[in-house]
């Protein structure tokens, strides 16, 4: 129970802190993505179902809170947390290099999701474009926030899932 009270302050300060705060910390328009930090962080300490819950609940409180399309961010955080979740039980997921190479690549799935159901729906095909000025930039500002942010995530988590038995 007060994992699940936990987890879930988390979710809704993870969605706050995206839409507010990040915005203070976007530099030339570019901000880093903390649902993408939590959901690939519970996918490689918890597995598969736990981070698409995960992700499925941070969604749903971006789509809630930024009042844009229902289920669209939810949609794809559970796409990133179940995807990103089948590196569970293959990494260690104490070592810090494991953790950054799968959100950037969790950040990059994000990003595709993004191109195609934004941009290239309305016609604008101009990935190289897109992937140079966004994306790369958005995983590179996101990876370096990950640092501190996976050493809490982890901590907290180790914390949650102590066995006194």
């Amino acid at each position: 129970m007060k994992r699940t009270i936990i987890l879930a302050v988390t979710v809704l300060l993870t969605a706050l802190l995206q839409t507010t705060f990040c915005d203070f910390l976007s530099v030339a328009s570019i901000k880093p993505n903390l649902p993408v930090i939590l959901t690939a962080s519970f996918a490689l300490m918890c597995g598969r179902r736990s981070a698409a819950l995960i992700g499925f609940c941070t969604g749903m409180a971006l789509d809630l809170i930024s009042a844009g399309t229902p289920g669209f961010y939810a949609l794809i955080y559970t796409w990133v947390g179940y995807l990103t979740g089948y590196s569970y039980r293959i990494f260690y997921d104490d070592d810090i290099k494991t953790p950054l190479l799968l959100i950037g690549g969790a950040d990059l799935m994000y990003g595709l999701y993004q191109y195609v159901s934004t941009f290239l729906i309305r016609g604008r095909i101009h990935f190289f474009f897109y992937l140079g000025r966004i994306m790369l930039p958005e995983m590179i500002y996101t990876i370096i926030l990950a640092v501190p942010l996976y050493q809490l995530l982890y901590r907290m988590n180790r914390k949650l899932t102590v066995s006194y038995f």
